[in-house]
């Protein structure tokens, strides 16, 4: 599964939006769950940003989803978004990385 996901906070929680993040990586580098790549991007000098998550198995079965941490994220999003996070499904349609 390869979703993204994307969202806007609110100019002046970006901060608060951006520790809690930090806590989640925090938590993402300390329990390492396979099979999980979860990356998120902020657009520069906004509140928008934009994740992109590849796991084995459907959304509800991705480890980062049990980790306290990305619960307690998750649930901070609904107070603190201007634009609630939509979730699209990717297919992969091409790649290129330079080496």
């Amino acid at each position: 599964m390869r979703v993204m996901i994307t969202y806007t906070v609110r100019s002046e929680l970006v901060d608060h939006s951006l520790e809690l993040l930090r806590q989640v990586y925090a938590d993402l580098e300390r329990y390492r769950p396979p099979r999980l790549r979860y990356e998120t991007f902020r657009l520069e000098g906004t509140g928008q940003f934009m994740a992109i998550i590849e796991s084995d198995g459907g959304p509800a079965e991705a480890a980062h989803h049990h980790l306290p941490s990305f619960r307690r994220y998750r649930a901070a999003l609904n107070e603190i978004c201007a634009q609630p996070p939509t979730v699209n499904h990717l297919e992969h349609a091409g790649a290129y990385q330079s080496r």
